[in-house]
């Protein structure tokens, strides 16, 4: 009687077990994977606009050229349901810099670039905007591969674009829905997806396409540097069923990009308008008779201005604020980028330096696992920084121009 009464006891908690378990699996929520977005408030919009019912990645396709190189092809893979989950690295644990020629390169510049990169898996790009000098080129291979999807630094090439036009200017409130609108500074600041899918599709694919191609994309961006491979920008509008001209402005989705094709427009908005042709000096000789070779004058003096504003926001307090938990002594105006591919996170930042001494230009993109995103790429920037200025590197050099209020604000100890 005792082993039927523990028999009837173990089965009903059994059962009680049982139906809280289906229970909680009925009312278990459904998880969505959401691409990586840099900007929360742009997530909760993009995802209740047209395309919050498929949910877009890339995959890339790596092959290996005769000297090495990674080519990649962005193929586009749609998941539904499950979180992100990243087969990649962000951290490595062999020498990235093998290979590497680095006799013309400025031995301050490189060793601080090195420094920062740490064991990080990516590449750093410093460039002499003055004339498309580079100055230091970390890890070789991956700087001067095929390129990645640009993901949000194609934001500054659509700001541009859409500047030039007339479409928007700095102030201009661009209405994203409803009550919600947003100017160009805080959707630069922010990275905002939503702004610049609603500016790329009045900008239209054409036009789009034209601005990227005079500001160097789809083109190579040095002049003989051996081993250099051309990013793509595609003759045809993506599909509207996977985002259309809007998600190519926002996402860079279809496009690939090189560090040194970014690094090249960065110069050209650090300089003025002159899109240099990049020069790699791999001797003594080529450095003492180093001369600039223009590739075109962009006519973008003017709206400069306009773009300067949400690319120091960024660094200030937007999605690059961590470079000032290493560097705050001068103005830095950069643009941050985060995408992924099948288990590969992409993390970029651009920027420059406005100092009293000159400026620099620098291009770090990583790639990776979860540690790796463009805020990151903008600490790490801010770590080069850092290792310049403990060497005295923007002391060294003689003022060549009048202090920006900006940069003099900042080396007083202005608030910013």
């Amino acid at each position: 009687m005792k082993r039927i009464f523990l028999f009837v006891l173990a089965m009903a908690f059994a059962g009680s077990t049982l139906c809280r378990a289906g229970s909680a699996t009925t009312h278990h929520p459904v998880r969505h994977r959401a691409r990586v977005h840099e900007s929360a408030t742009a997530a909760k919009h993009i995802t209740s606009s047209q395309h919050s019912r498929r949910v877009a990645s890339t995959t890339v396709v790596r092959t290996r050229t005769r000297g090495g190189a990674r080519l990649r092809r962005a193929n586009l893979v749609v998941r539904r349901g499950g979180g992100e989950r990243f087969y990649a690295s962000s951290f490595t644990d062999i020498d990235q810099t093998q290979g590497d020629i680095t006799t013309g390169e400025d031995p301050v510049v490189r060793q601080a670039a090195i420094a920062a990169l740490g064991n990080m898996n990516g590449t750093a790009v410093a460039i002499d905007p003055s004339n498309g000098r580079i100055l230091a080129m970390v890890n070789q291979k991956l700087a001067l591969s095929s390129g990645a999807e640009p993901c949000s630094t194609i934001k500054v090439s659509v700001a541009l674009a859409a500047l030039e036009e007339g479409i928007i200017t700095k102030d201009t409130q661009v209405n994203l829905g409803g009550s919600y609108h947003m100017d160009l500074t805080e959707a630069l600041a922010h990275s905002n997806n939503l702004y610049f899918e609603t500016v790329g599709r009045r900008l239209g694919f054409e036009r789009v396409r034209h601005y990227a191609n005079q500001f160097g994309l789809g083109e190579l961006a040095g002049y003989n540097i051996p081993g250099e491979q051309l990013g793509v920008y595609p003759d045809q509008v993506l599909p509207e069923d996977r985002g259309g001209v809007g998600r190519m402005c926002s996402f860079g989705e279809s496009v690939s990009m090189t560090p040194l094709q970014l690094g090249a427009l960065v110069s050209a908005i650090a300089n003025g308008g002159t899109l240099y042709y990049l020069q790699h000096p791999t001797s003594p000789d080529q450095v003492l008779n180093f001369q600039p070779k223009i590739k075109r004058t962009l006519d973008i003096a003017r709206i400069i201005p306009e773009i300067q504003d949400g690319m120091q926001a960024a660094v200030q307090y937007g999605t690059a604020r961590s470079l000032r938990a290493n560097f705050s002594q001068f103005p830095v105006m950069g643009k941050t980028g985060t995408c992924s591919d099948n288990g590969t996170r992409f993390g970029w930042f651009a920027s420059y330096a406005d100092t009293q001494y000159g400026r620099i230009v620098t291009v770090f993109f990583l790639e990776g696992g979860r540690p790796t995103f463009g805020p990151k790429a903008a600490e790490l920037t801010g770590v080069f920084y850092r290792n310049l200025w403990d060497h005295s590197y923007f002391a060294s050099k003689q003022p060549n121009e009048p202090m920006s209020p900006a940069a003099a604000s900042t080396a007083q100890g202005a608030p910013q």
